[in-house]
């Protein structure tokens, strides 16, 4: 079994579709170990632990600085052994030595294709600058913010009567279906990286999803 932990800073719905996808035995050989979050009052504790899986906080305001609060939480996540840590809206930017520390078993997924619209307020972004087509990009994390070797991608359309809600929902749908993939591929061991890419063993290209276009 590979064992995952889980980094949530709120609701945590991509952690919900992780739970969902192992109770529908969509993870075979994974075991979610642990979820921790760097806010008490994190809703996806309360749903963590409703589904048995053990949660602890590390609130990241008792620490003097951002080196320490990593310092703190990698030791945490290392209580637990684990094979693959998953940023599952984890609100954080991770310094270079936590990222060292996890690299090449550290998972984030953001809302954009990227590299495009790294950061925050990705949907409003793409709206402004009127792109046809959105999504969402599973990647293994790297020192660089939001970058770093693509696992799977999905994408969707941008439609002219979209505001900033109704595309992050679509986005979003998405990105539940995609980032359990991509920990099952994990888990699989399918996932090589060679040269600063990822290549998905038994399959002729990279991981992407395109969402269907409405009518």
């Amino acid at each position: 079994m590979k064992r995952i932990v889980i980094l949530i800073s709120g609701r945590g719905s991509n952690m919900e579709a992780m739970i969902r996808a192992r109770d529908q035995g969509r993870l075979p050989g994974a075991e979610l170990v642990a979820v921790i979050a760097n806010r008490p009052d994190a809703g996806g504790l309360q749903t963590a632990a409703a589904a048995g899986i053990p949660t602890r906080v590390l609130d990241h305001k008792a620490f003097a600085d951002r080196t320490s609060f990593d310092a703190a939480l990698a030791d945490c996540i290392d209580g637990f052994e684990p094979d693959l840590v998953v940023l599952a809206g984890f609100m954080r930017i991770l310094t270079e030595g936590f990222v060292r520390r996890f690299e090449g078993r550290l998972l984030n997924i953001h809302p954009s294709l990227l590299p495009a619209f790294p950061g925050l307020h990705t949907h409003r972004r793409a709206l402004d600058e009127g792109v046809r087509i959105h999504g969402c990009t599973v990647h293994f994390v790297t020192p660089a913010l939001d970058h770093g070797p693509v696992v799977i991608q999905a994408a969707v359309p941008v439609l002219d009567e979209d505001d900033e809600a109704s595309l992050a929902a679509r986005v979003l749908a998405q990105e539940h279906v995609i980032y359990p993939r991509a920990v099952r591929w994990f888990v699989e061991g399918r996932l090589r990286l060679e040269g600063g890419r990822v290549r998905l063993q038994g399959a002729q290209q990279a991981g992407v999803l395109l969402a269907p276009q409405p009518a």
